[in-house]
């Protein structure tokens, strides 16, 4: 008699951050920030034996307001320096002849000759246009903000401190315009599902390529804690991300790491703490009362078949929600220490991350640390050694979460002495439920532990000013585990006295990329090429056992009576690049890039083993051309891009037939078929296409970004359902094309901006059309039906459908309107999932003095 969507222990949330709680401090080892004198001593025996002078002076803007905190440092020994106290006044002992170096964030860096005999200093600092000279980090380099020609966006570090979140995908939620972020189901340490530009593939994965400090990790960035973050930078279109070939098709995000910068030691902690609760949203439920007037209102009184059903029940209201519920509470702790020179700068930091949920038996907790060094011993040399590891640790307790919606409000879990009563409890009104409190108090779990290291060894080797080596190489190792616990007086392992499972794999994945990087300028024309080979390769090994039959609260898999299952699997793939890009640039005016890209793949038979990309794109700094008169325009660009990107399947050996060996024959091992290989299916690639517009204005006070991109996915790849005659159930093909079009908008200003304050407020908004635009095969018409695996049962018992004209995401229904209970394919409707094709958000972002106060 009740109708409701299953919602797949997925439960809706709200988390207020207790922002007055953050405490942020910065601890600099041996400086004086209202210093009489600097009390530093010169490193170097040449400045210990130089002449001494101690000069002094105001720091202002361009209005003559003083600036707190600007650092004065000498340029020949950074470790001698201070910073301007409450009036923007300064004291420093330097030796005489050296060179100043006077800079604060917002406004450009100058330097200044120390002059004998002279010992008074005022220096005036100009507000810096740094969005212009802003370097981006993309595919395999750097590039200035102003010469760039693809689709990209980038946060920095001041964007993302403000976001509690143990996961780096969830934070992109909101941030850029064209990135959509699913949510995940709302449990400790979940994270959403990352989608850039809708979806361009019917089977495959839609998650972006995610690169950390120049390595290639794949579609999951691992345990990086977000606190490590120094900028994150989402590629979009072909001209950003045809450069990494079959992995780009569903965008690139690049993280940059956090490194020492040159100053003295500075040590960083934060503490940040949080609650969160339930929220009802739309699924607010009725009490026992509503309830009950809700059936009476039903004009065939008979078709009701409750055990007891009868007007007592207006006055019985128990609530499943606040027994389920709780007050959830976060705590992230960070530590971090970062300094150097000129030869080595370093950053350590520790991490601790923990979250229990606003659902009883939900909890998650994360250790991190992470070390990275640039040491430049010569000049021609750099090693960037950069370590890191995690350990995760999630509590499930194993519950259905839905039933907090679907129990009745009649019905309690305790009976009238105050014990628990069995699932499926013949005094309740609807005795096929079961008691989830049951599941709590007897301990039913499933623990997750996930061990991660990476390893990283670079080095740059500088030939010339203008031709460098650079060698990335990278090891990371991921552990995962996991035991499950039911114990035999719960409902879903009563039927074989509980059960008990284990699990346990690793993966090891190497990278390693070896490329040649040009940069040159020649009077007008300045030239930027890079030449690479690239080499991936994975192994993933993993064991698993189930028994049966144990004591209750025993939930050691040695203790079961009975082995229920045994399973392992064995997979290893690889993938080699070789790859080459050109930026050309005349006067900074007018733009180009090229680039070009094979990759080879395991997964593809020998017909189709490789497969072949490029890009191409153009910009116009119109803003840089002598005729263009408008002071209040900083910046004003156009750009355009074509080119083609990849998408490799996520099975390994789709093209391979495979057999298990789990099937038996009176007793003995027998060998069945899996897989239906074929080797003839074809590299799954996109086509996009797009222009945009880049604007500045009023000393960047206003900021404008726009883009129209024309995605075009063909040879999508996709598993076919076939006869269960072959003894499987699909088969990898290649079958249609798929179109996404979309625009996207970023606006961003300060509405607020001097020397102590900055209020700023950024609005992205999106929209997306994806179709099917055609099906291969003799019918134009083909309508493929398929289990849509992990997209099942989004609205009931729906089906995945391909047709002609709708988008990737659609579903069979069955029309609600049918009473005969006889179902026909004719009384199927086409529903599109709960996907919008509109997005769009507002952040703000509030600073005193630097540190962000509100957001």
């Amino acid at each position: 008699m009740r109708n409701y969507v299953h919602m797949f222990r997925e439960y809706p949330r709200t988390t207020i951050l207790w922002s007055m709680l953050f405490v942020s401090t910065s601890v600099i080892a041996g400086t004086n920030p209202i210093p009489a004198e600097n009390q530093a001593v010169a490193a170097s025996k040449v400045q210990q034996q130089s002449k001494k002078v101690t000069i002094s002076g105001v720091v202002t803007d361009a209005k003559g307001e003083s600036i707190i905190g600007a650092s004065i440092a000498d340029k020949n020994n950074p470790r001698v320096g201070t910073i301007t106290n409450m009036n923007g006044e300064y004291i420093l002992t330097v030796a005489e002849n050296t060179e100043l170096t006077i800079s604060y964030i917002g406004y450009n860096t100058i330097t200044i000759k120390v002059v004998p005999g002279k010992t008074k200093y005022d220096i005036k600092l100009e507000e810096s246009s740094h969005e212009l000279d802003e370097v981006v980090v993309v595919g395999y380099g750097v590039q200035k903000k102003e010469s760039l020609t693809g689709a990209m966006a980038t946060l920095k570090q001041e964007k993302l401190a403000d976001i509690t979140t143990p996961n780096v995908e969830n934070m992109l939620n909101g941030k850029i315009s064209g990135v959509y972020v699913a949510p995940g189901s709302s449990q400790p340490g979940s994270n959403g599902a990352v989608q850039i530009r809708g979806r361009a593939t019917l089977s495959g994965s839609t998650s972006p390529l995610w690169v950390i400090d120049g390595v290639i990790v794949g579609e999951d960035p691992g345990v990086l804690n977000p606190s490590d973050i120094e900028t994150l930078t989402v590629l979009k279109d072909a001209a950003s991300t045809a450069i990494f070939g079959s992995q780009g098709a569903n965008g690139v995000i690049v993280v940059t790491t956090k490194a020492g910068k040159v100053e003295k030691m500075t040590v960083n902690a934060s503490v940040k703490l949080g609650i969160s609760r339930l929220t009802t949203g739309n699924m607010k439920m009725m009490n026992g009362a509503e309830l009950y007037d809700y059936y009476a209102s039903f004009p065939n009184q008979e078709d009701i078949t409750f055990s007891r059903y009868n007007s007592d029940l207006r006055n019985a209201d128990f609530s499943w929600w606040d027994l389920a519920s709780q007050s959830g509470f976060t705590q992230d702790y960070n530590i971090s220490l970062s300094g150097g020179n000129e030869k080595i700068r370093s950053y350590f930091s520790l991490g601790y991350y923990d979250e229990s949920g606003a659902v009883k038996g939900y909890d998650y907790t994360r250790y991190s640390f992470r070390y990275r060094t640039i040491y430049q011993p010569v000049k021609w040399l750099t090693i960037k050694p950069n370590v890191s590891g995690s350990m995760i640790d999630t509590y499930d307790a194993q519950y259905d979460v839905t039933s907090m919606y679907t129990m009745f409000p009649w019905d309690s879990p305790y009976d009238e002495e105050g014990n628990l009563v069995p699932d499926r409890y013949s005094g309740w009104v609807d005795s096929s439920d079961t008691n989830y409190l049951n599941a709590l108090a007897n301990g039913d779990h499933t623990d997750y532990k996930t061990y991660e290291f990476s390893g990283n060894f670079d080095f740059d080797i500088k030939f010339t000013d203008w031709l460098t080596f650079t060698s990335v190489n990278s090891y990371r190792y991921r552990g995962y585990y996991y035991s499950q616990y039911t114990d035999p007086n719960t409902d879903s392992a009563s039927g074989v006295q509980g059960r008990v499972s284990e699990y346990q794999s690793n993966s090891t994945r190497l990278y390693t990329n070896q490329y040649l990087t040009f940069n040159k300028l020649f009077g007008k024309h300045s030239v930027q090429a890079l030449l690479a080979y690239e080499f991936l390769s994975t192994r993933d090994k993993a064991i698993s056992a189930t028994g049966t039959g144990l004591i209750s609260g025993v939930g050691v898999l040695d203790a079961t009576s009975t082995p229920e299952a045994v399973g392992g699997s064995l997979t290893e793939w690889a993938k080699q690049s070789y790859f080459m890009k050109a930026n050309y640039a005349y006067d900074g005016k007018y733009l180009a890039e090229v680039s070009i890209r094979r990759d080879g793949a395991s997964n593809f038979g020998a017909n189709n083993k490789y497969g072949n990309f490029f890009s191409i794109s153009a910009g116009w700094n119109i803003h840089q051309e002598s005729w263009f008169n408008a002071p209040w325009v900083d910046m004003l660009k156009l750009r355009a891009s074509y080119g083609s990107v990849g998408n490799i399947p996520y099975a390994r050996y789709p093209s391979y037939d495979l057999y298990s060996a789990s099937a038996n024959y009176n007793g003995t091992p027998a060998l069945l078929i899996s897989q239906v290989g074929n080797s003839n299916f074809t590299w799954e690639t996109t086509y996009t296409g797009g222009i945009g517009i880049d604007a500045n204005f009023f000393k960047n006070r206003l900021r404008l970004v726009f883009d129209y991109y024309n995605k075009y996915t063909k040879n999508a790849l996709y598993q076919v359902p076939v006869s269960g005659l072959t003894g499987v159930t699909s088969r990898w093909q290649n079958v249609g094309e798929v179109s996404n079009k979309g625009i996207e908008l970023t606006i961003g200003g300060d509405i607020v901006r001097t020397k102590d304050w900055l209020w700023s407020v950024d609005l992205n908004l999106g929209h997306n059309v994806n179709t099917v635009e055609k099906l291969y095969g003799d019918d134009p018409d083909l309508t493929i039906i398929g289990g849509g695996g992990n997209d099942t049962n989004i609205a009931g018992a729906a089906d995945k459908v391909l047709k002609v004209g709708y988008g990737t995401d659609c579903y069979y229904l069955r029309e609600s309107s049918r009473r005969n209970g006889i179902i026909s394919r004719f009384d199927l409707s086409h529903h599109r999932a709960y996907r919008s094709v509109h997005g769009g958000s507002l952040n703000m972002m509030f600073l005193h003095n630097n540190i962000r106060t509100w957001v």
